[in-house]
């Protein structure tokens, strides 16, 4: 056996024995490791369980974890389901039978406006007389289901409006109070009072129940569920982690004034900015109409070919679908959700 052969014997002997090496004492090293970091852990859990702050803030972190997990199940409870709901969102006191009287009525009224007021052009051309009754049905229906419920819709938007730019003022109210000395249902009860409407009414109710025998909570969530609107959803959950895990409840509310009051100067910043986007979506939907009534008012027998020929009634349907299009394509563009 020659001295090449021996060397490289010895070589690898060496190489082998250092690979076993590495591999039993990586595995020590990393057994030991794990058990260090265990009991690194341990100490702080330890330590941790010893903190009362500790503790306050995972207590505060599973509630704001359980109320996270709940907000999609509370979203979709919000959304009214009746019409008795949406009357109370809005404001209004009268009943859901009164609510579909008037919408009957409202949807007679319309289509009779639609009958008397149907073109005798129109009725004669294009499907001869039940065009009138089309005319009348399409009417009624729209007075029966679409205008009464827009306007409902409306109403219940102007008056959360109104309730957001309130809200601020009442948090500063409570944080007063609280900084006085004051206890919160008493709070409640001035801003009852001193409020203007809508928010004096709503507070109204919180008082009123808590005075049945409601807990403070049950009132807040039976107002959330009658004004759905994101600064009171704070203010639940503001309230609901002071009562849980204690803190200042007046610092909590300041903070809350501060965010409610950029919140709003947020929105109106987004209003001003999309002022111009908004403008030129109305001028260009406005075009088409305005243009005809332009050509109608100058040369009428040009405009009524569109309305005493079919090919006009063909033109007029494709001329009306684009532009709802259209319409419904730029309110999309420049409706932000903020």
């Amino acid at each position: 056996m020659d001295t090449n052969t021996l060397l490289i014997a010895g070589l690898a002997f060496v190489v082998i024995a250092c690979i076993g090496f590495l591999l039993v004492g990586g595995d020590k090293n990393e057994a030991a490791s794990k058990r260090a970091k265990q009991i690194a852990a341990s100490t702080r859990s330890q330590g941790k369980a010893n903190d009362p702050m500790a503790a306050r803030r995972r207590q505060t972190q599973d509630l704001l974890k359980n109320l996270r997990e709940g907000e999609a199940e509370k979203k979709k409870s919000l959304v009214p389901k009746d019409i008795g709901a949406r009357l109370e969102q809005a404001g209004m006191t009268i009943s859901p039978s009164m609510f579909w009287i008037f919408s009957a009525l409202t949807g007679m009224g319309l289509a009779a406006f639609g009958f008397i007021m149907a073109p005798s052009s129109v009725t004669s051309t294009f499907l001869g007389e039940s065009a009138r009754i089309l005319i009348a049905a399409g009417f009624g229906i729209a007075g029966f289901l679409g205008l009464p419920r827009w306007i409902l819709g409306m109403m219940t938007k102007v008056r959360h409006q109104k309730i957001t730019n309130q809200f601020a003022d009442a948090l500063d109210i409570i944080v007063r109070g609280v900084k006085s000395g004051l206890p919160l249902n008493e709070c409640l009860r001035i801003i009852a009072v001193e409020s203007p409407e809508p928010l004096r009414s709503e507070f109204k109710q919180i008082t009123d129940g808590i005075s049945m025998g409601q807990s403070i909570p049950q009132a807040l969530q039976k107002f959330y569920y009658r004004v759905p609107l994101q600064e009171v959803n704070f203010f639940n959950i503001v309230l609901g982690i002071q009562a849980t895990t204690g803190g200042n409840l007046s610092e909590a509310l300041g903070n809350l004034s501060t965010v409610i009051r950029s919140r709003k100067m947020l929105r109106e910043k987004i209003k001003a900015l999309s002022s111009e986007a908004k403008a030129s979506a109305m001028i260009i939907g406005a075009l088409p109409i305005a243009v005809m009534v332009l050509v109608y008012i100058t040369t009428p027998d040009y405009m009524m070919e569109l309305f005493l020929k079919p090919t006009g009634h063909l033109i007029l349907l494709i001329g009306g679908l684009l532009m709802g299009l259209g319409i419904f394509i730029m309110r999309r563009m420049i409706n932000f959700d903020f």
